[in-house]
C-alpha cells in the first residue's frame, strides 16, 4: 500500500493571500507543512522554495466563454517568466466540453514553455500533487531517487541473462 505523501516529508509552503488559496493551505497546516503568506507573489500561486516549483491555481470560472482571457493569459505569462520550474492547477469538479477545451487552450498558448498543465478536481488533489511534484523535485529526495535508479539498472544489467550469453560469447 502507497504511503501517504504528507505525513512522510515537512516542508515550507510561501502562499499568495488570495482566498482561493485557503482551503488548500489548511491542508497543509493540517499535514504540518510551514506555511508563510506572501502579497509579493502572484494571487493564486503557491512556492516550494526547497524543489524550486511553484503552482498556479486556476479554475475554469477565471476563463470567459470564449476562452481568449488575455488578463489570464498575462498572469500566466508572468508567473512562467518569474517560477522556471512552474505548474498549472486547473481546477474543475468534472472535467466536461469546455474544461477540456480551456486545457488545450492553455497547452497550445504556453506550448515549449516551463509550464506544465495538472488538472484536478478537488482541493485534495490539488495539495496531493503540489506534494508529490515538490517532494519529487527537492534536492535531497531528487538524489536519492536518482541513486535508486543507478542502483536498479546496475541490478538489471548485472542480473540480465542477455548480459550472461554475452560474457560466454567474449562479446562484452
Amino acid at each position: 500500500m502507497a504511503r501517504d505523501i504528507s505525513n512522510s516529508w515537512k516542508t515550507t509552503v510561501i502562499i499568495s493571500t488570495s482566498p482561493q488559496c485557503d482551503e488548500p493551505s489548511q491542508i497543509l497546516l493540517a499535514h504540518q507543512h510551514i506555511i508563510r503568506r506572501s502579497d509579493s507573489i502572484l494571487p493564486s500561486s503557491f512556492v516550494f522554495p526547497m524543489s524550486g516549483t511553484a503552482f498556479l491555481l486556476v479554475t475554469p470560472d477565471e476563463f470567459p466563454a470564449n476562452s481568449d482571457n488575455a488578463e489570464l493569459f498575462e498572469r500566466i505569462e508572468k508567473f512562467t517568466q518569474v517560477h522556471r520550474n512552474s505548474f498549472l492547477l486547473l481546477q474543475a469538479p468534472v472535467y466536461e466540453k469546455r474544461e477540456w477545451k480551456i486545457l488545450l487552450s492553455v497547452q497550445n498558448r504556453f506550448l515549449g514553455c516551463n509550464l506544465r498543465v495538472l488538472p484536478v478536481h478537488s482541493t485534495t488533489d490539488v495539495v496531493k500533487g503540489m506534494l508529490v511534484i515538490a517532494k519529487a523535485t527537492s534536492k535531497p529526495h531528487a538524489e536519492n531517487s536518482k541513486d535508486q535508479m543507478v542502483l536498479a539498472c546496475d541490478y538489471i544489467i548485472d542480473h540480465s541473462p542477455v548480459w550472461q550469453m554475452l560474457e560466454k560469447m567474449q562479446l562484452c
